[in-house]
């Protein structure tokens, strides 16, 4: 049990059904929005998710877990003392993920199933995409107010669609003559380069395609741990010169022949422009580490070898402008208290490097 005596009176657990408004903050930390330093903004949409479900949990299981960790942290030390806040999460979009989900989930049954006519499906399928567009924009409009108070900015998903607006306003803010200073830095286990999946433009496997595609686009998109992918996104990613990607294979063989985690972790890191955005799939870890994400994939990284990245980013002297942790998911039960616990753990490390790195 954590001893966080100098921030709480006492260790806090939490009942789940009243975790939206919690006594206690995340991590534990009672401050108030205005007294903290780094705001996230959670997420609960998993409205395209084609194989596993729990997604949208994610930001609740996360806060959940959060409370069992000890604030000092030996790389960062006490960076936890300007605050972290995760505001409160949208009964709205909870609703919404709920109806828009039913009816994405219809779409697919009827394409797997061969059912219904194009009409019907086309319908469904328009349905959902103007839902999403309305969520990007909506995480848009959240996370320039985040910004506009000079904090730094975190996203919970969620599934992997979640950030996109959010990737969106910190380009934009990071920009001079309509191009942006800032590179992605995106763990996952998938491209996520797809155009569209089953016709959804803004799926879950669209997101690096939308981002990359977007009217401010990043300065460089370096991808790492990616192990599943179609042929259209291999050539996507091959074909653009603003985009690398370090596949696991590619990675696996390299420490196999004796590299060590350090050399390929530099190589990665020299990549990145000054300014740098983390977009953490969890599915970028072996699925040992969270193995109620949507869609687990064998292979990945282990939580210290992403720690190690994370580390080696700050003393590079990079900067880290945002970042978002997406698909720690539930799985088919409510709770998953391994996969929040990995989850909550991550995102800390993702809190304290983001103050880090802009001290």
């Amino acid at each position: 049990m954590q001893d966080n005596n100098s921030i709480v009176s006492s260790p806090k657990k939490f009942d789940p059904t009243t975790t939206i408004s919690s006594e206690f903050g995340i991590f534990g930390i009672p401050l108030s929005e205005e007294e903290c330093k780094v705001i996230l903004l959670p997420v609960p949409w998993e409205v395209t998710t084609s194989y596993g479900k729990g997604a949208s949990n994610g930001p609740r299981i996360i806060r959940d877990a959060s409370a069992q960790i000890d604030l000092f942290d030996f790389e960062t030390k006490n960076a936890y003392e300007v605050g972290y806040f995760m505001q409160p999460i949208s009964e709205k979009w909870i609703a919404e993920n709920k109806k828009y989900k039913e009816l994405a989930q219809k779409v697919i049954h009827m394409r797997t199933e061969q059912s219904g006519d194009t009409a019907q499906i086309d319908k469904l399928v328009a349905e959902v995409n103007a839902a999403s567009k309305q969520l990007t924009k909506w995480v848009y409009d959240e996370t320039k107010k985040i910004l506009a108070k000079g904090k730094l900015f975190g996203l919970v998903g969620g599934d992997h669609s979640t950030p996109l607006g959010a990737i969106q306003a910190i380009c934009e803010q990071h920009s001079a003559n309509g191009q942006s200073e800032v590179g992605i830095l995106h763990l996952d286990a998938h491209s996520d380069t797809r155009k569209a999946y089953q016709g959804f433009e803004q799926s879950h496997a669209s997101i690096m395609y939308n981002v990359m595609n977007s009217a401010v686009k990043p300065k460089k998109l370096v991808q790492v741990g990616i192990r599943d992918f179609c042929e259209e996104e291999y050539n996507f990613v091959e074909s653009r010169p603003d985009i690398k990607t370090f596949f696991d294979i590619g990675i696996k063989q390299r420490l196999l022949k004796g590299e060590s985690w350090g050399s390929v972790a530099t190589d990665i890191i020299a990549e990145l422009p000054q300014k740098v955005y983390v977009s953490f799939d969890i599915d970028a870890l072996d699925p040992r580490f969270c193995p109620s994400t949507g869609t687990p994939v064998i292979g990945g990284m282990s939580t210290d070898e992403v720690f190690f990245i994370l580390n080696l980013l700050a003393q590079s002297g990079r900067q880290i402008v945002g970042f978002d942790l997406n698909e720690v998911s539930s799985g088919d039960a409510d709770e998953s208290e391994w996969d929040g616990n990995v989850g909550a753990r991550m995102l800390y490390k993702l809190c304290n490097w983001s103050v880090v790195t802009n001290k």
